[in-house]
């Protein structure tokens, strides 16, 4: 693969990371990312390796030190050492309303034919009563759990 992203390091910037990675209270995924952009440096002040051979000596993929120096790249040396939270929070689907139904639908008889309901069968019964348009079996499962009810 040719090489996409050229990191040119400044003397400061050398200078910083080679404190981040001969500090002792450095965290592990810091201090890989500084080794491995000190490691890939074109610039004046380095001797740059090649993406496999610094993968293999900090035992990493080669495709995490593209993505390292793409990062470096495109949004300079604070983001490519500090991973960014998710923009985006994730929504919630199942609230506690739901949790309150399927308490109640877990705690009610049976269906005809059962001596006790199942997880599938929950599942099956929240979607057959509109309560939700599609559910798994996991999710019914972890909210029984979180509510410490027992279909036993």
């Amino acid at each position: 693969m040719a090489n996409r992203y050229k990191v040119t390091l400044t003397q400061s910037e050398r200078t910083e990371l080679t404190q981040l990675t001969r500090c002792g209270k450095t965290p592990a995924a810091k201090f890989l990312h500084a080794r491995a952009l000190l490691l890939c440096d074109a610039g004046e002040h380095g001797d740059p390796w090649k993406v496999a051979d610094v993968a293999a000596a900090l035992g990493i993929s080669s495709r995490t030190v593209e993505h390292l120096k793409q990062r470096f790249v495109e949004e300079g040396l604070e983001a490519a050492l500090v991973r960014k939270p998710p923009c985006k929070p994730r929504d919630v689907t199942f609230d506690g309303t739901f949790d309150a139904r399927l308490t109640a639908l877990a705690c009610s008889p049976a269906p005809e034919g059962y001596q006790r309901w199942t997880v599938r069968l929950l599942a099956d019964k929240l979607v057959e009563l509109k309560i939700v348009d599609a559910v798994s079996v996991m999710t019914v499962q972890r909210s029984l759990k979180k509510t410490s009810c027992s279909l036993i």
